[in-house]
């Protein structure tokens, strides 16, 4: 691992420009005067400020970016940062792998908690079974990025998602979108303001959205693989002298049949006595016409797009998601420098998934996900403002419980066989988690000067996580045998307990109305639990107990603006001390025909320093230009002993592009009543790894993604023509090496080029 000097490596990247802090500059009115300054607020230290007063590397995307950029649900939001990464893990309705400046997971566990904080109205979402949360109707989204160790300190050495929904209005109105696009995508979205009286008011909004993947799959009995998604919230504002009140219910309902997983084969030939692979194809052959998987299959199509998979698992591999929630939060001012502040709330989700996970028209490896979740938070705050001196003081509580009713059926078509029905067995996967969170906290700002501030906070966390693990398994006892007999394998309790001081100090200046500095120190933790991921043995289900990480970060920032505010540009630079670091494991058990290991596991420690910058710039009132970069020359763990007993050192971390960028260009033609808006944007990431092997089978290429919008916008009416993935890209979002196991891997490919039409009418 290289070293460095890390105050050299801050001050020479500050000076030369690697940070850009990206933020949407048409908040209100994307044609506004060019002359007009803009005053960008956030909410990131729970209170509104602007954003140049703030020690904090923060993304926002507005509004009008979510509704332009076409942006469906949390895992469309990478581009919308620098070093930000978001993508369907394990297809749509499993977690998500959220990855911010090298820190995230990938496991698609159902029962893992992210280090990533994703919260919608200052609610914490949970586990990151829950952390897919569609945009309908949001006002604003804020990309925290580094550790949130004091006011959003929850398992948040990554970083934090702020959603913020639209508010409802004193006055009668709303908006109805209608969206057809290819795959079969129609939508429906639409919000109404209905006041009720002088201080009270609500607001209704919902999404109804049909559609179909982007993959073609050749198998003639395969059903079409879709999903059908119903959502609505309806909130309510009351506002009086002293006292606010906002509360909210929703409910999502998902109903389809899931995505089923690519097929990348990699045997170049095999025993004709065994069967055993003899020969593996090389990294670029894999998935060729010249490979197959273990059992000579191959999906015959030489079509990115094109799979053949029989995803009739339990009929026709259902998803179901069924969802809802309430919370309130109350704001009471106490007087002219007190006020306080409660948000409780309790959330549901039931949550059922099944998948064929050899991804062939055999029936040898199958499964599903039963999950239900609930989570109960509260937090009660103090704020006071004392003349230069702002304080919150903070108590905290989540509790929730993790039920999993999960399954793999393992070569099923064996239990036909005279001579391998022995082999056949279906695992489940019975787990009951409980967690529990409490934590007391303080934040100060206090203001040295009119031009310097000083922030600086404490969050002391106590989590526990309680656990009860049952693994037991079916096996045949004759040919044809498909009832068979179940045996216990394991039955396990236990309790995983920490606890953890965190928190920020951070330094702020403005040298003018042009230009302003900080520099901040911050620590993270994420606490341990239990992993309850597909298992194979009792020893496993045993150690599946993952401890506590930390992450000690350091970050210099700057803020320019120039050209009466029309131009912006952040740079900042950070460094990252990475300890006791929490990593998903999937890795070989030293049987090469076993299935693979799936754990969560400490790895030490990892070193991560990096760059990011993000420009905005309203050149002319017809032209607009943005642009962001992020830098991560170093992202890698120091050492760690895999399951094999192999010693890996400086391997690059999973889902850590080197180089990822994104940018946009819109020009607006002036029309006598109406305007024409032109939109090009883009996505690039350089190579990265899915998993910590460093494995080139799992390797994904470098790739750019370009999209487009135009826009006719007249008076209350929008009509608009949008395309993604224009070019028609090759990528995925995940690759899962079942090599050794199944010859082939697991590929979750990206979307297909698409193009639709929105019409919205605003009254």
């Amino acid at each position: 691992m290289k070293k460095i000097n890390i105050v050299s490596v801050m001050a020479t990247s500050c000076c030369f420009g690697a940070y850009f802090s990206s933020y949407d500059l048409h908040a209100d009115d994307l044609h506004q005067d060019k002359k007009a300054v803009e005053v960008i607020e956030v909410t990131a230290q729970k209170h509104q400020q602007k954003i140049e007063d703030i020690a904090i590397s923060v993304t926002v995307v507005t509004n009008r970016t979510i509704v332009e950029q076409n942006l469906k649900d949390t895992a469309a939001l990478s581009a919308q940062s620098p070093n930000f990464k978001i993508t369907r893990n394990g297809g749509e309705g499993t977690p998500p792998a959220v990855n911010i400046r090298g820190v995230g997971s990938f496991d698609t566990n159902t029962s893992t908690t992210s280090p990533v904080g994703i919260y919608l109205d200052n609610v914490a979402g949970g586990s990151a079974n829950a952390h897919v949360i569609n945009l309908f109707d949001i006002e604003s989204i804020e990309i925290l990025r580094g550790p949130q160790g004091t006011l959003f300190g929850r398992n948040t050495t990554a970083g934090t998602l702020l959603l913020r929904s639209q508010r409802p209005e004193d006055e009668f109105g709303g908006y109805l979108t209608a969206g057809f696009a290819e795959q079969q995508d129609r939508k429906l979205e639409g919000a109404v303001n209905l006041p009720v009286n002088e201080h009270v008011a609500s607001r209704l909004a919902f999404s109804l959205r049909d559609y179909n993947y982007s993959t073609t799959n050749l198998y003639p009995l395969a059903p079409e693989a879709g999903m059908r998604q119903q959502l609505w919230r309806l909130s309510v504002l009351g506002q009086w002298q002293d006292f606010e009140v906002f509360a909210k219910v929703h409910q999502e309902e998902w109903d389809g049949t899931v995505q089923p997983f690519g097929h990348i084969p990699v045997v170049k030939s095999r025993d004709p006595q065994t069967g055993a692979a003899t020969a593996l194809c090389s990294p670029a052959q894999a998935g060729s016409l010249s490979c197959t998987d273990n059992f000579g299959f191959n999906d015959g199509s030489t079509q990115f797009h094109d799979i053949a998979v029989d995803n009739n698992i339990n009929g026709n591999s259902p998803h179901l998601s069924d969802s809802w929630g309430a919370d309130i939060h109350f704001k009471l001012q106490l007087n002219d420098q007190y006020h306080l502040e409660s948000t409780s709330s309790y959330n549901t989700l039931d949550r059922l998934h099944f998948f064929n996970c050899d991804a062939s028209t055999n029936n040898f490896c199958a499964g599903s996900h039963d999950t239900e979740t609930d989570v109960f938070t509260q937090e009660i705050r103090l704020h006071a403002q004392l003349k230069d001196l702002y304080l919150i003081g903070g108590l905290y509580y989540l509790d929730e419980t993790i039920i999993q009713d999960n399954m793999l059926d393992v070569f099923r078509d064996f239990r036909t066989s005279p001579t391998a029905f022995g082999a056949a067995t279906t695992r489940f996967y019975d787990n009951n988690i409980d967690i529990r969170a409490l934590a007391i906290f303080g934040h100060s700002e206090y203001k040295i000067t009119d031009q310097t501030t000083l922030t600086a906070g404490l969050r002391y966390s106590d989590e526990s996580t309680d656990y009860r693990a049952i693994g037991h398994f079916n096996t045949p006892q004759a040919v044809n045998d498909q009832v068979g007999v179940n045996s216990l394998d394991w039955d396990i309790r236990g309790k995983v307990k920490d606890d953890n001081l965190s928190g920020k100090i951070a330094l702020n200046h403005k040298f003018s109305d042009t230009f302003s500095a900080f520099a901040s120190y911050s620590r993270g933790f994420k606490s341990g639990g239990y992993n309850g991921a597909t298992l194979f043995a009792a020893a496993l289900a045993q150690r599946s107990e993952y401890g506590s990480e930390t992450l000690d970060a350091y970050e210099l920032g700057s803020r320019f603006n120039w050209d009466d505010a029309n131009a912006r540009l952040n740079l900042t630079t950070f460094y990252y001390d990475y300890r006791d670091q929490q990593v998903f494991m999937n890795q070989q058990a030293i049987d090469p025909t076993a299935p693979p290991l799936q754990l969560l596991d400490n790895v030490g420690k990892s070193v991560i320093y990096g760059v990011e910058a993000d420009l905005s710039w309203q050149l002319t009132p017809a032209f607009k230009a943005t642009f962001s970069l992020g830098y991560l020359p170093e992202a890698n763990l120091e050492q760690f002993v895999n399951e094999a007993g192999v010693e890996i050192n400086d391997n690059r971390l999973p889902f850590t592009s080197k180089w990822n960028g994104s940018g946009l260009a819109e020009y607006v033609v002036s029309l006598s009543d109406a305007e024409l808006v032109f939109q090009l944007n883009f996505d690039h990431q350089s190579e990265f790894y899915f998993d910590q092997n460093e494995n080139p089978y799992t390797q994904q290429q470098s790739y750019t993604l370009y999209n487009m919008r135009i826009a006719y916008e007249q008076q209350n009416w929008t009509l608009a023509l949008w395309g993604k993935n224009i070019t028609d890209k090759h990528y995925s979002h995940f690759k899962f090496d079942l090599i050794g196991f199944l010859g082939m891997l697991q590929d979750n490919r990206g979307e297909a080029r698409q193009f639709g039409i929105d019409v919205n009418y605003a009254f």
